[in-house]
């Protein structure tokens, strides 16, 4: 936001918020701006080092396992004796 960098752009959009809020409302719209940047960058921050660490972790075996029976489950109506 270069435009944001000269200090009479900020003057102005200052006096247009304290005429749109007044300045009893002032102190809780900057106290609701103030929370609000701080839950963004604490979940910014979070997102980020959960993406460090999965890219730290070492990768899970995704191979699909082999196709066998399973030799200790006997079937109902197995004919055989035990």
């Amino acid at each position: 936001m270069p435009f944001l960098g000269h200090w009479y752009v900020l003057v102005i959009v200052l006096a247009i918020v304290l005429i749109v809020y007044g300045p009893g409302k002032l102190p809780e719209v900057g106290g609701a701006i103030g929370k609000a940047m701080r839950e963004f960058r604490k979940a910014s921050t979070d997102l980020t080092e959960d993406i460090k660490k999965s890219a730290s972790e070492p990768a899970a075996d995704t191979r699909p396992a082999p196709d066998r029976p399973a030799s200790d489950i006997t079937s109902p109506t197995d004919t055989k004796a035990s």
